[in-house]
């Protein structure tokens, strides 16, 4: 097997920070991000093979979990978030499990990592079967509550993904689909939540988008069931109804859009009194 080696502690390419300038160091950051699309293409046949997984289980009925610490742990949170209003998915069918709960969301709870017991147990609390998908994020590869989380669902017959930014991580060696997006040192030494966060991000876009579009939750290129829930989606829907109906008169389209409270609900109704 080979050698686990911890990319993401590794020093910065970059010394005494503090005596660059602003422009300086704003250049130096955008290099350094400019790495991270490139290397996340490299793992797209990994990211598929998740993806694909993730897919098959949802479209059987399950659920999507995202388990992280941390910045990883927030990006699965709000990756989950969004994908109600978005969609028009119930809540609950993404749920983002961070490790020290709630408040870990908006203030550090760091020593909440280690414990290798307590994701299961939070994903317990949410009834978790062998029909739903969990999903690892950890940009070391080694955080033991995400780690101890894995190796409990395959105990219990969970299929599992992990998305880590090491090379044959711990955490990766736990999971049926591991991702590992190696994005190289960060510009400040070990801090993650920059290019491995941006990496973490772009990939769980990946992730929510193409499985909503395999669930049938976009019609064209549009969100076609997403929540009306404030003006400027209503104004957005509108638009869609128009364009999706032929209308051409603004009011008429958001007078549908409200009457049927989404987009496909109206297309529905008056494509199926054409027939």
């Amino acid at each position: 097997m080979s050698q686990f080696v911890k990319v993401t502690e590794q020093p910065s390419l970059y010394r005494h920070l503090e005596k660059m300038s602003v422009k300086e160091l704003i250049t130096h950051i955008n290099e350094e991000d400019q790495k991270v699309p490139l290397a996340v293409e490299k793992a797209l046949p990994q990211i598929e093979k998740l993806i694909t997984a993730i897919a098959d289980k949802m479209l059987a009925g399950g659920r999507l979990f995202y388990v992280g610490a941390g910045t990883s742990g927030r990006l699965g949170v709000l990756d989950a978030s969004e994908c109600p209003p978005t969609y028009g998915v119930p809540f609950g069918l993404v749920q983002g499990v961070i490790a020290g709960g709630r408040d870990a969301i908006i203030r550090s709870i760091e020593d909440a990592e280690d414990d290798t017991e307590q994701a299961w147990i939070d994903l317990k609390n949410f009834g978790i079967s062998d029909k739903d998908f969990v999903v690892g994020i950890a940009a070391s590869g080694t955080t033991p509550y995400v780690i101890g989380c894995l190796h409990k669902c395959r105990e219990n017959g969970v299929l599992t993904g992990a998305i880590a930014c090491n090379d044959n991580s711990p955490m990766a060696a736990e999971a049926d689909f591991p991702v590992e997006v190696v994005v190289g040192p960060e510009f400040v030494t070990g801090s993650t939540r920059m290019k491995s966060g941006t990496a973490q991000k772009l990939i769980l876009n990946m992730i929510s988008t193409t499985v909503m579009i395999q669930l049938g939750r976009v019609e064209d290129n549009t969100m076609v069931h997403m929540q009306l829930t404030n003006d400027k989606l209503v104004d957005r829907g509108a638009k869609m109804v128009m364009d999706k109906l032929g209308i051409t008169d603004y009011d008429q389209a958001k007078s549908l859009l409200l009457k049927h409270g989404s987009v496909i609900k109206a297309i529905e109704e008056v494509r199926g009194r054409q027939m």
